[in-house]
């Protein structure tokens, strides 16, 4: 990454140097073999020391830590933002790569931060004109280069992220439908098991209510067992994930706890209907079913 501004005290702050300094304008100016270096790179190359004043290689150029960066983490595509050595843009053209490099004099990308409070519509047009200008583009020309906004970039993929929950969403409501037909079926076979039972519940003074109640609390009681071994599963996986994969695993409290109340929600709504069948029957009827 080649950086070839020059920013302010506060600008620098939000660049994020935790330690050491930014580029000045005389090292801009005078190419200077001065670098500022990212925290994986402090990590691997100065462990438990300090990184300022000490010199690294760079296309075999001694370059002078002068700053560590701060820590950014790994981006949204998982490469490593801490792994990183940033040089003022005039020591990479005449320093490091060399004024018989073929790309020397040419600049792949530029990161602009616009302040707070700023037009980002106006400030992107305002940039693709300068750059249509330095490229000496006429009007009729269409851009050589694009211009990429954050904002758009964090869009695309809160959309992506909208299309996967809700391909999980379907997957997760087949699972539920096809566990919640299997505890009806359950309960329909188990109320033709027990259809005497029933009458004869019914017979010594049991109501249709309470015969309703019985079945919905079976139902609901098997729904729960069945959330608390998924629950289980989950868990477990999710920390066997981190252990073997070193993948970092966060679990929420609360979906848990909703998780359990949404099985209990499909034990009342698939166990009603073989609870209402049950205490629907005609006592005399029940008992006499063989």
């Amino acid at each position: 990454m080649i950086q070839g501004t020059t920013p302010d005290l506060e600008e620098t702050r939000q660049w994020g140097v935790t330690s050491g300094r930014w580029f000045t304008q005389e090292e801009m100016e005078g190419a200077t073999k001065v670098v500022l270096v990212g925290q994986t790179v402090v990590a691997n190359l100065f462990p438990g020391s300090d990184p300022v004043g000490q010199v690294i290689r760079v296309r075999e150029t001694p370059l002078t830590v002068i700053g560590v960066l701060e820590r950014k983490g790994q981006s949204s595509w998982g490469q490593d933002q801490d792994d990183t050595v940033v040089i003022p843009i005039t020591t990479a053209k005449k320093r490091v790569l060399g004024p018989s490099h073929p790309r020397a004099e040419s600049v792949n990308v530029i990161t602009v931060r616009v302040r707070d409070g700023e037009n980002m519509k106006a400030v992107e047009e305002e940039i693709r004109q300068l750059v249509r200008q330095r490229h000496r583009l006429q009007p009729y020309q269409e851009d050589d280069f694009w211009i990429r906004n954050l904002s758009e970039m964090l869009q695309a993929e809160e959309e992506s992220s909208r299309v996967l929950t809700m391909l999980l969403a379907a997957i997760a409501s087949v699972s539920l439908l096809v566990g919640g037909i299997g505890i009806m079926n359950i309960m329909l076979v188990s109320v033709t098991e027990r259809t005497r039972e029933i009458g004869l519940r019914m017979a010594v003074g049991a109501r249709g209510r309470d015969i309703l109640t019985q079945f919905l609390v079976e139902a609901v009681t098997l729904s729960l067992i069945g959330g608390m071994i998924g629950i289980v599963l989950g868990v477990g996986g999710s920390y066997a994930i981190a252990y073997l994969a070193a993948w970092r695993t966060l679990i929420n409290a609360q979906a848990i706890v909703l998780a359990f109340s949404f099985s209990a929600t499909v034990g009342i709504f698939f166990g009603f209907y073989p609870a209402r069948k049950a205490s629907l029957l005609n006592p005399i009827e029940a008992l006499r079913y063989e």
